[in-house]
């Protein structure tokens, strides 16, 4: 079994590359002005490339289980989440029904992408066709999030919204998982894929870091007083009641070993950081979601690796 060693080792660097995005940050090295700009070089170009690199050639995308349920269970497990805190909104000493429908969305919403990837990859570095399970998994939580997501915020979605699902890792993942498909790894030039390769390489460090100088924008908004009730309800809720659901049906559903190894992760996270954008556009209450982003993910320092050893333990998973 992993210890908790193990697991520790395994998440700081994840966190250290955090801290190091909000020194930048406080240090004015890495501007809000520069935000926009690497945010789409990750997103358009680094993340593709990323992709790419662990789908293409991926053994375990060539069985239909790694293909058609890890979806599912990425839109089930974020309709879980928000449907589980919708039913306790009122109940969280909220006022508003802004604020309420924004604790659904951002505590029934976990941080599914860019935390969750460079933890696969270490902790379960001996197995790397997991890391291409993640990002079918994410589809599901992608067409969950405009669509479930913008309802939970009291938003009708139509065919506009459904637009916003076709971008450039979604493009990658359908193109990867094409190409894997008909073997094409054994005759893409090794050039083509080496320089994929690399690109890919700076996502994580370049993603988190900037993740991290936004975590330092968050935290100056935590006002203790009126933070407090958020936060707590939060993660009740965030990194307890949901994972433990998570975990529990993950259990009986018929998920291959690397699905369940995503599930492990994806269940300790902290809440996801879009739903700030999503209240700011669509009526929520973004100073909610700001407070329950920054309280979970700081607590989840701690909640993180006891989740993580706890779930690989009960499934009886090798890292």
């Amino acid at each position: 079994m992993m210890s908790l060693s193990d697991v520790l080792s395994a998440v700081l660097p994840v966190f250290c590359l955090v801290m190091t995005g909000v020194g930048l940050r406080r240090a004015r090295w890495l501007t809000e002005e520069a935000d926009a700009t690497l945010l789409k070089l990750v997103v358009n170009v680094m993340t593709p490339c990323l992709i790419v690199d662990k789908v293409l050639g991926n053994q375990a995308l060539h069985r239909p289980e790694n293909l058609i349920v890890p979806p599912l269970v990425g839109f089930g497990g974020i309709a879980l989440g928000i449907g589980t805190c919708w039913l306790a909104r009122r109940r969280v000493g909220l006022r508003t029904e802004p604020e309420q429908r924004t604790f659904a969305l951002a505590a029934g919403l976990q941080n599914y992408s860019y935390v969750p990837f460079p933890l696969v990859l270490v902790l379960f570095a001996g197995h790397p066709d997991t890391l291409g399970v993640l990002f079918v998994h994410n589809l599901g939580v992608d067409i969950a999030m405009w669509t479930l997501g913008l309802v939970s915020l009291g938003h009708a979605t139509g065919p506009g919204e459904w637009r916003r699902l076709v971008n450039p890792p979604l493009v990658a993942i359908l193109a990867s998982l094409l190409l894997n498909a008909v073997g094409a790894d054994r005759w893409v030039p090794r050039p083509l894929t080496i320089t994929i390769s690399m690109l890919g390489a700076c996502t994580f460090p370049l993603g988190i870091m900037l993740a991290g100088a936004m975590v330092a924008d968050l935290v100056r908004q935590l006002h203790p007083a009126r933070a407090a009730g958020a936060v707590a309800w939060s993660a009740i809720f965030r990194l307890g009641i949901v994972p433990a659901l998570l975990l529990g049906i993950a259990r009986v559903l018929p998920c291959s070993v690397e699905l369940k190894r995503v599930l492990v992760v994806q269940a300790a996270m902290p809440a996801g950081v879009f739903p700030i954008v999503l209240a700011r556009l669509y009526g929520g209450d973004p100073a909610t979601a700001v407070r329950i982003v920054a309280g979970t993910t700081l607590l989840s320092l701690v909640t993180i690796p006891l989740w993580i050893r706890w779930g690989l333990a009960w499934f009886s998973l090798a890292p």
